[in-house]
């Protein structure tokens, strides 16, 4: 699939529309992994949900790239590890699309003139009680990026060909109190990409790709 295709796909299937579920600890997003799902009901039922935006900036180059951070090792969540740019919708943000442009701005000085939002993929909840809306964005390149090293150790684009090969999708898994559940590693290079980047980066393989 050519990145015209791609993008075309996108705008087709992807909309603006919010899900009740981002802010409605009633109502569950399911994964289809039976381990997953009962993981993210029982942490749904002993915190309270934590709405949260990241952006998917895919970077419109000849062979398009997907551009991703690699967090501080210092941060309380997910030190260290591969991730979008994004974090937690504030109340002041206008929208989760909103809210991951500003993250963005903030941890690796995207000027949002570059981005083109498409739209939502789907809500993805993580065992922390995230509830992470993802916005999928055409980004022009050009840019120039200022990382915020409170937030993230450093920026870095891997080929939007590599992330949407499922061969490169290895699916592994791990105990959640006495239930397995899967998870999605990509790795690329000396980048171990997992988790729930590697979730995200399968789901909108299956909207946007494998379909």
């Amino acid at each position: 699939m050519d990145s015209a295709e791609f993008f075309a796909r996108a705008k087709a299937r992807l909309s603006f529309d919010v899900p009740p579920g981002l802010n409605d600890a009633a109502i569950i997003p399911t994964t289809g992994d039976a381990g997953n799902d009962r993981m993210i009901q029982i942490v749904a039922q002993e915190r309270p949900i934590r709405p949260a935006a990241v952006l998917i900036g895919i970077v419109e180059h000849e062979q398009p790239t997907v551009l991703l951070t690699q967090r501080s090792a210092h941060l309380n969540d997910h030190a260290g590890q591969i991730s979008f740019p994004g974090g937690k919708i504030d109340p002041g943000d206008a929208s989760p699309l909103d809210a991951a442009l500003r993250e963005a701005e903030e941890e690796v000085g995207l000027d949002r003139s570059f981005v083109d939002p498409i739209g939502y993929l789907d809500l993805y909840a993580t065992g922390f009680g995230f509830r992470i809306l993802p916005t999928v964005a055409r980004v022009k390149p050009g840019f120039n990026l200022t990382i915020n090293e409170n937030e993230v150790e450093s920026a870095f684009e891997v080929p939007l060909s590599f992330l949407m090969n499922p061969t490169n999708h290895q699916l592994h898994s791990k105990d959640f109190r006495g239930i397995e559940r899967s998870y999605y590693a990509m790795p690329f290079a000396e980048r171990y990409i997992w988790g729930a980047t590697a979730g995200i980066l399968r789901v909108l393989y299956e909207r946007i790709v494998q379909k």
